[in-house]
């Protein structure tokens, strides 16, 4: 049997092109989840390993999507050849249980595990580099400038939390945690 995974690293990721191209190559059973793979709970992940037998083709659309280092790769594929389960990465093809078969796996499975590694670095360069600035604020920037947020609070003197939201879109949380702020 033919199953497929498929994971994305964050909620607001897309599955939909991973669960197309699985779909596309014919597998019976697609699982899927919304984790970041350097986390090694993926219980999806799990289920299907633990149900995958001799005979059965794990596919993947890429390798990073399988495993997030390459001991971690090497270490599963190991595990599904003991099992004679094949491995197919759509973007490198089969994964055959040979000596070349192996070496290929293991150098392309090195490659992703540095891509990643320099994407990391490269974030990290660049947030270094943000905060040598003088404006530099950590996280999300406010939706609301404090001259709106400062406006919402007078309409408090004689609204609800309820109007001044429908007033000014400012939820009842945010007007809450300023109010607080302001009187501290």
């Amino acid at each position: 049997m033919k199953y497929g995974y498929a994971r994305v690293s964050t909620a607001n990721q897309d599955l939909e092109s991973q669960l197309t191209a699985l779909k596309y190559e014919g597998c019976e059973k697609i699982y899927s989840e919304k984790f970041t793979g350097t986390k090694a709970d993926r219980p999806q992940f799990k289920e299907l390993l633990s149900i995958l037998k001799e005979g059965d083709t794990l596919v993947v659309t890429k390798l990073d999507r399988f495993a997030r280092s390459t001991g971690d790769a090497i270490q599963t594929v190991k595990e599904l050849f003991n099992k004679d389960v094949k491995v197919h990465v759509l973007n490198m093809g089969l994964v055959e249980d040979t000596p070349t078969g192996r070496l290929i796996f293991n150098i392309l499975s090195s490659f992703a595990e540095f891509e990643r590694d320099m994407i990391v670095e490269r974030t990290q360069e660049g947030k270094a580099i943000a905060k040598q600035r003088e404006d530099f604020r950590e996280g999300r920037p406010n939706k609301y400038s404090k001259k709106q947020v400062e406006h919402a609070l007078k309409l408090l003197d004689s609204n609800s939390y309820k109007e001044v939201e429908n007033m000014t879109g400012i939820s009842k949380s945010t007007l809450i945690r300023a109010k607080r702020k302001a009187t501290q």
